[in-house]
């Protein structure tokens, strides 16, 4: 039985964890088809977006800990948890829908996203401590990142979730919309970035990616023309597309790569 969902129309992959019952709580099984999928979409040149979401009130309350407390397996894919916390090879956008709780590793896997967009009703949080765990899915380094160091460490020392609006005054959530509208948000974001080229949507998030690694901008922009998407970009028919149809005032066709 699958425990995801996938649609694909126009450009966009959208990707649900399906067990609304069990707060989409990740499997075994869900981190397989995850990885499948996720792989799927990196493999695909029509698809350019990969929206990731939950069915039901939640987005992902991370580890169905009755399976891991009963099985003790616990083998990540090979792009680790969800498939897609050690996704580093993909240089293509995700986008998080958050539509409710997304808590432990369902945070995590919100984090390891391009974009998060969440519901009003929204709730983040940490609280692998109160079970005795730690969050090395990525939680911890992404976290301390993408949010103040004081405001990051205090959300992951006490294991207290926050709110949307929370996660938006930190800085890890892109937009917070009322409950219900998080599809229009989202139709919305992929109608922005598909009015770009995909072979500038995909060197601007690996250059940001690599640039991020190195000790100051100065360095990060003298790395940038020996990044492999810097040259993929410059070499590519989009890079010439662009150009030639500002001159000739007509809509650019792009054909990503």
């Amino acid at each position: 039985m699958t425990q995801i969902t996938i649609e694909v129309s126009g450009g966009v992959r959208r990707v649900t964890l399906n067990r609304p019952d069990q707060l989409n709580a990740i499997t075994m099984q869900m981190h397989a088809e995850l990885e499948a999928a996720f792989d799927a979409f990196a493999a695909a040149c029509d698809e350019h977006i990969c929206l990731v979401t939950g069915a039901g009130r939640a987005f992902c309350a991370g580890t169905d800990l009755k399976e891991a407390a009963s099985s003790g397996n616990r083998a990540y894919p090979a792009h680790g948890y969800a498939g897609l916390i050690e996704r580093f090879d993909c240089p293509k956008p995700f986008v998080a829908l958050v539509n409710g709780l997304a808590l432990g590793g369902g945070f995590e896997l919100a984090l390891a996203c391009d974009l998060i967009l969440a519901a009003e009703s929204a709730r983040f949080g940490l609280p692998e401590p109160l079970v005795g765990a730690v969050a090395l899915g990525g939680g911890l380094h992404r976290l301390a990142r993408q949010a103040p160091l004081k405001q990051a460490m205090g959300m992951i020392l006490s294991a207290q979730p926050v709110s949307a609006d929370d996660g938006f005054r930190m800085g890890f959530v892109t937009e917070v919309v009322p409950d219900g509208e998080l599809d229009a948000a989202a139709a919305r974001w992929c109608a922005a970035l598909l009015r770009g080229s995909p072979v500038s949507l995909r060197a601007s998030k690996a250059i940001v990616q690599s640039g991020l690694a190195e000790p100051d901008v100065a360095a990060a922009m003298r790395a940038q023309p020996d990044m492999q998407a810097f040259r993929d970009w410059r070499g590519s028919n989009d890079a010439r597309e662009g150009p030639r149809a500002f001159a000739e005032k007509r809509p650019p066709q792009w054909t990503g790569d």
